[in-house]
């Protein structure tokens, strides 16, 4: 279980996650994209990576989604195909991003859903264009 967790909607946490990463290169991470409620614990999803919460808890996609691609371009710029995505939240943020993770990963990302009755999360690997990951 990896115990640090980056909260890249703080001031100077971006700029920590990626000293992070380039010191860190064969690490693996878990985008999260909204922090969770208070009632929803992930950190059983450490399990596959560093924790990288992109956006606060109420984030919307609102009318003008334009601000909201950049920062999540910013955000899941650095995701590489062995890094994962954890959706939470706003079902257009989901959507939206994973489109974004499709674009900076060619086509090829993991996805981490949860089994409401084994309870624990299970990988999903994502091949858009049938390349082979």
């Amino acid at each position: 279980m990896k115990r640090k967790i980056f909260e890249l909607y703080e001031p100077t946490s971006l700029t920590d996650f990626l000293d992070f990463k380039k010191e860190n290169p064969e690490e693996t991470f878990v985008y999260v994209l909204q922090h969770p409620p208070r009632n929803v614990n992930i950190l059983q999803a450490s399990d596959y990576g560093y924790l990288v919460i992109c956006l606060q808890q109420y984030s919307q996609a609102v009318i003008s989604i334009a601000p909201f691609i950049r920062k999540m371009k910013k955000c899941l710029g650095q995701m590489t195909n062995k890094d994962y995505i954890l959706g939470l939240g706003d079902p257009a943020i989901i959507g939206i991003s994973t489109a974004i993770a499709s674009d900076v990963t060619n086509g090829q990302f993991k996805f981490l859903k949860w089994d409401r009755q084994e309870m624990c999360y299970y990988p999903l690997e994502v091949d858009i264009y049938q390349k082979g990951i």
